[in-house]
This record gives C-alpha cells, structure tokens and sequence, in this order.
C-alpha cells in the first residue's frame, strides 16, 4: 500500500475511481456484444457511446475540481452533479 500512500484517499475519491473502473470495463462487454454506430446528439460532433463516455468523464471531472475549488458543501454533492451530467451526455449527447 505505500504505492498509494502520497495520494490521500477519501471515500468519495475512491468512489469516483471505483465507478470509472467499473464504467470502463461495462463499455468493454457492451462495445464487446453490441458495436456501436456513431450519431449525432447535442454535442456538436457524430459521437459513439466511447466517446460520449470519455466526453462525460473529462467534464465530469472538471465539475468536480471546480466543486472542490469553489465551494465547502460537500464532495458527494458535486459528484452527483457530475454523475447526473454523465448520465445525460451518455443518452442525449
């Protein structure tokens, strides 16, 4: 474990990596036994759901800096935020 020891770990931290992990590696079977077909949704550019998902991810972590650095509410707040904006670039974007 002292691999890890310079970063410090707090629940929310390793919830979001956690879910990221467990995300990737769903969109793997799913690219696996469904190939996606690139369409055009609310972002400005033909999408697949890959790139929907490293588009939400990227921005997902941007609101939650910007959650850490802005605010003092709670982390677990700015996460659902985030989780909630993945959610619609997943289906709408």
């Amino acid at each position: 474990m002292e691999l890890f020891a310079w970063m410090a770990w707090t629940t929310p931290v390793a919830v979001f990596f956690i879910s990221v992990a467990v995300m990737l590696l769903g969109m793997t079977v799913w690219q696996i036994k469904s190939p996606t077909v690139a369409r055009r949704g609310f972002l400005p550019l033909r999408t697949t759901r890959g790139d929907r998902l490293f588009l939400g991810l990227l921005s997902a972590a941007y609101i939650n800096l910007a959650w850490t650095g802005l605010t003092d509410l709670s982390q677990w707040i700015g996460a659902g935020i985030a989780l909630l904006w993945l959610l619609v670039v997943m289906r709408w974007g």
